[in-house]
């Protein structure tokens, strides 16, 4: 009997780099994300964290290196690309809701419109999704009129709709007001705590404590440090990120 060929990683860069104009932006980046696994990554502003993030589902093209998602190298463009993209899950720092939809519509609209899901099938998971964030109450009022926290959960519910492989979440809280912050990180360590692959772009230390399996650290558009959560905050290696979390836990 043949050994089993191990998966491939959810999400694997290798030798990634991106540059605006001058600006290197990511430089030489590898890092694999297994199936299941929760990795976050932190660094000052500007450290590339966000292009990173973009880079995973073509939003921003790299300039050289290898993305691949569930062994699948990244396509350039065309049916591939959005097939890929449906399969990656996006979460911003704005919710990009459709305004003139009410949440149920947002979250049934992609099911409907790239899977060629059945309306009333669409609408029943949609609403189990939003059940799911905590706002199945909400589901047949418009985005304004919703609370921040409550319509990045509808994002949130949005992006599975699509029962994608993999989440990616950039600073999904920082456009959040302060109290709104722990109701959409809730529902993040709950699908984190359910298996969910997931790359969290954020600043908050909390959820990188508690949900993540791994941190890593960029600085520069470098990957500095790639550990767990327990042995980064306590015991960081680099000075970059020694002086990162002096400035972020002193306050």
């Amino acid at each position: 009997m043949t050994a089993a060929t191990p998966a491939p990683p959810m999400i694997r860069m290798a030798g990634v780099d991106k540059f605006f104009g001058p600006l290197h932006v990511l430089k030489d980046v590898t890092i694999e994300v297994p199936k299941g696994q929760v990795v976050v990554v932190l660094g000052p502003s500007g450290s590339g964290k966000s292009t990173l993030c973009r880079t995973i589902n073509r939003l921003e093209p790299i300039d050289s290196g290898v993305i691949e998602v569930d062994g699948q190298p990244l396509p350039a463009e065309g049916k591939e690309l959005a097939r890929l993209r449906a399969d990656v899950g996006m979460v911003f720092q704005s919710f990009n809701l459709f305004a003139h939809k009410s949440i149920v519509e947002n979250v049934m609209l992609a099911p409907v419109k790239v899977r060629k899901t059945p309306t009333a099938q669409a609408r029943k998971t949609a609403m189990e999704l939003l059940e799911r964030v905590g706002i199945a109450n909400q589901a047949e009022k418009y985005p304004a009129q919703l609370s921040g926290g409550q319509q990045q959960r509808a994002a949130i519910a949005r992006a599975l709709a699509m029962r994608p492989k993999v989440m990616l979440f950039d600073e999904p809280t920082s456009a959040l007001d302060p109290e709104m912050v722990q109701e959409v990180l809730d529902v993040m360590t709950t699908l984190a705590k359910e298996g969910m692959t997931m790359l969290v772009v954020t600043h908050e230390m909390g959820f990188a404590r508690k949900a993540a399996d791994r941190v890593i650290f960029m600085s520069d558009g470098e990957v500095v440090e790639d550990s767990t959560p327990e042995a980064f905050f306590s015991a960081p290696k680099s000075n970059r990120a020694k002086d990162f979390l002096g400035k972020i836990l002193t306050h």
